[in-house]
């Protein structure tokens, strides 16, 4: 399991022109799911990641975590985070979770995001969707389950 992190002033996703979701200060998390991952790991990235200190407190420092600045979330399906360029020069996919189980961990992740009382919105699986955003920072982090376990 892999998520990439954004730290944004706000960011939104749209589907065949049409607003689906938005948030203000916060992290745009986009998550890829690997083809053996296990959704009882899921609850430790997502506290990883609620708790990372990548917000400034008063002296400028990266001292706060989007808990402690009451931030927002928007989460976002991204099976491209599994794509192997090792070879010719057409990614393949094949370490990604085929999709219907990739759904399931998905939505896993949504509601244990929302089990932390920060507003959090979200992608619709496997639709072709736009995400526009204002990184902060920039601040980009990864969380790869297989360097936390």
């Amino acid at each position: 399991m892999r998520f990439v992190i954004q730290r944004v002033e706000s960011a939104s996703v749209t589907v065949d022109n049409g607003a689906v979701s938005s948030i203000l200060t916060g992290f745009v998390v986009l998550c890829g799911y690997r083809k053996d991952d296990d959704p009882a790991r899921i609850p430790r990235m997502v506290e990883k990641c609620l708790n990372l200190r990548v917000f400034e407190d008063n002296r400028g420092k990266m001292n706060l975590s989007i808990m402690d600045v009451k931030g927002e979330l928007l989460v976002v399906s991204q099976f491209t985070l599994y794509a192997d360029c090792r070879h010719g020069r057409r990614p393949g996919f094949d370490l990604a979770m085929p999709p219907s189980d990739a759904e399931q961990m998905f939505q896993k992740t949504v509601e244990e995001f929302r089990h932390s009382g920060l507003k959090t919105a979200s992608g619709i699986f496997a639709a072709k969707m736009k995400v526009t955003l204002i990184n902060n920072g920039p601040v980009t982090i990864i969380l790869d389950d297989q360097e936390l376990f």
